[in-house]
């Protein structure tokens, strides 16, 4: 992927600002690309996954709690004609149990998923359109994306028109 936007990085100054970028992604979504990705989330525990994961969730019209899927291993929300699952799969004892749940059913044009702990399903989880590394920086966050695909890198480029 030369020549385009396939990687970006933010600071984020708190969990309102991360909030605020999983809207906006949300919203690019929505109105640009219309069409669901699948998302690796990578960070150490209490970095914002989840947290960014909710203002996507949010962005996209549900009007509930997101909460994290941490025992359930998937949240999912059925938005219209949207459906984003949101997973965390640190708790994942095997990524065989990925099969058992028929992992392959959450993924199409119209479905948004969220993986956190990605590497726990390794095998059984399809390739990310999108990678997000969020870490600690002193108080605040620093959020990278690392796009993996050409739906994802358009992603990318509408982001920095918006910021």
């Amino acid at each position: 992927m030369n020549n385009k936007t396939d990687e970006l990085t933010y600071d984020l100054v708190n969990s309102k600002a991360t909030i605020a970028m999983g809207s906006l992604l949300a919203k690019i979504i929505k109105d640009d690309l219309k069409q669901g990705l699948i998302v690796y989330l990578h960070g150490d525990l209490g970095a914002g996954k989840t947290t960014l994961t909710r203002g996507f969730v949010q962005g996209m019209g549900h009007k509930g709690n997101v909460k994290s899927p941490t025992y359930t291993l998937v949240e999912p929300y059925e938005l219209g004609l949207w459906n984003i699952y949101h997973f965390d799969l640190y708790r994942l004892a095997d990524p065989e149990e990925l099969e058992y749940m028929g992992i392959r059913d959450y993924f199409g044009k119209n479905n948004c998923s969220f993986i956190e702990w990605p590497d726990k399903g390794e095998g059984f989880l399809p390739e990310a359109d999108l990678i997000i590394n969020i870490e600690y920086k002193n108080a605040e966050r620093t959020i990278r994306f690392d796009a993996k695909t050409a739906l994802s890198q358009l992603l990318l480029e509408k982001l920095t028109q918006y910021n």
